[in-house]
């Protein structure tokens, strides 16, 4: 299975990643939502994810523009960063088509997906921020006993969650009366609009086997998975449009 997130209307690098996710041939696409926001292709992008019939959750970009808010549920740091924010969701809500705008309103918040494998159930969750917000940010260095309880409440064995835009895959045990009980938390990075220092896109093949199960640590493989795309031309398109030119340097500089 093939999971991606966090386009964030960057065209190009959509394309790109289509055209290397075709070359592999997976069992099954998901989406982790915020098709929209930061660049000039909203439309472009929801309507090439919904040509392909690809299951997707909503993102906090997406929920808000759905609902034709001017709020993005985005956390930004400085009043520089929140002003540039305005503008962004601003030049979005006019971009947006109404057929687009309705589709991102219908998207589901959560897709999981339970696998009975060894006469064992596996839980995958698929979530934007985390089970609890669409906007929490579960970052790498998270409390391992919070990840795993967020887990454990949610009742997911595997979670796929993006909105960082930093990738990473934590695998969490907190054995109890000698019995492991091993759960993965895979950030799946973002395709058009990284934040690692690689301004490749990027996204997650999750191999789940027949004899996967909760009980043993590395029966689950995540593969982070980076590509190439033109870089240069989704920068431009910001500096020839209303948006703020630093949403330029992002995506050059993968911050």
């Amino acid at each position: 299975m093939h999971f991606f997130s966090d386009v964030h209307a960057n065209l190009p690098a959509l394309e790109a990643f289509l055209k290397d996710l075709d070359s592999r041939r997976p069992d099954a696409v998901y989406c982790l939502g915020d098709l929209v926001g930061y660049n000039i292709w909203p439309n472009e992008v929801i309507n090439e994810v919904r040509k392909r019939n690809i299951p997707t959750i909503a993102g906090n970009y997406d929920f808000g523009i759905g609902r034709d808010s001017n709020d993005c549920g985005c956390a930004y740091k400085s009043d520089e960063e929140k002003s540039n924010g305005a503008i962004s969701i601003c030049v979005t809500n006019e971009l947006i088509n109404p057929e687009e705008r309705q589709y991102l309103r219908t998207l589901p918040a959560h897709i999981k997906v339970e696998f009975q494998l060894n006469e064992d159930k596996l839980n995958l969750l698929l979530v934007h921020g985390s089970p609890r917000k669409i906007n929490e940010y579960l970052f790498e260095d998270r409390d391992e006993k919070s990840l795993y309880r967020i887990m454990e409440q949610a009742d997911a064995d595997v979670m796929c969650f993006g909105h960082t835009h930093k990738p990473y895959h934590r695998t969490l045990n907190l054995a109890r009366e000698n019995e492991n009980h091993f759960r993965h938390a895979v950030n799946i990075g973002s395709v058009g609009k990284p934040k690692d220092g690689d301004p490749r896109g990027g996204y997650v093949m999750l191999t789940i086997n027949p004899e996967s199960n909760t009980k043993v640590a590395d029966s689950i493989e995540v593969e982070f998975i980076r590509f190439e795309y033109d870089v240069e031309k989704a920068a431009k398109a910001i500096e020839d449009s209303n948006l703020p030119n630093v949403y330029a340097e992002s995506l050059r500089n993968g911050i």
